[in-house]
């Protein structure tokens, strides 16, 4: 079952003389449960097609469908609700929010959703990502490879339908990657989490199922390393 359809989707910034095309007539689907890497040298237009995928941006042309429900038909407050409900997203840079705990960072998809949080679900959560000592800190008291762990739980709080990780480990040291990417890895092959992600990192991609090369805006190649 394809959980991701990305169809004739482009986007271009600007008119006429000005226009940059960042993404020119993509298509492709993921699987439920499969981990995709996608990679291309800066500007390629990797990181336009994760904002396009997670709802963040919206495409000149073409259509997203995730779980079978094309996002770019729903206004902007279903989108935003289907965002928080279906989309966990993990940013380079964690985005935490600095004057909230750790437990407050978490569930904060959750109760903006106005949902009451799963006390075993986030129980689980917290105990696979060695947060459990953490709770009560804020950001700034945390080390880098703690704030992504957190980034990490606030995007699997709501059992989204995909997880999109953009460079999520380009801001930390090897020791941290390695741990951030054997989290993802068993999320992705223990409880079928659906995992894209965006990466520099030859060595991230060649653990991933399939590798998608983004080349001026185009599937350049589409690779599956293991089925």
């Amino acid at each position: 079952m394809n959980i991701v359809e990305v169809k004739n989707l482009s986007k271009v910034y600007g008119k006429g003389e000005t226009a940059v095309t960042a993404l020119d007539n993509v298509s492709f689907s993921v699987k439920k449960g499969e981990f995709v890497c996608i990679i291309g040298p800066s500007g390629s237009g990797k990181s336009t097609l994760l904002h396009l995928l997670g709802g963040v941006d919206r495409p000149t042309s073409g259509k997203v469908l995730i779980d079978q429900t094309d996002i770019y038909d729903l206004n902007e407050t279903q989108l935003a609700i289907f965002r928080r409900r279906q989309i966990g997203l993990i940013y380079q840079f964690y985005n935490l929010i600095p004057i909230l705990t750790v437990e407050e960072n978490i569930t904060l998809p959750m109760l903006l959703d106005e949902q009451k949080v799963d006390p075993g679900h986030f129980n689980r959560v917290v105990e696979i990502l060695g947060l459990r000592e953490r709770l009560s800190h804020l950001p700034n008291q945390l080390s880098g490879g703690q704030q992504q762990r957190v980034s990490i739980g606030r995007a699997l709080i709501s059992n989204p339908a995909i997880m999109l990780a953009d460079e999520p480990t380009g801001n930390l040291d090897s020791k941290n990657s390695k741990e951030i990417m054997e989290l993802l890895k068993m999320f992705n092959k223990t409880y079928n989490q659906t995992l894209i992600v965006i990466t520099h990192d030859e060595r991230i991609a060649l653990q991933a199922d399939r590798i998608i090369s983004i080349e001026d805006g185009k599937v350049a190649k589409d690779e599956v390393l293991r089925s």
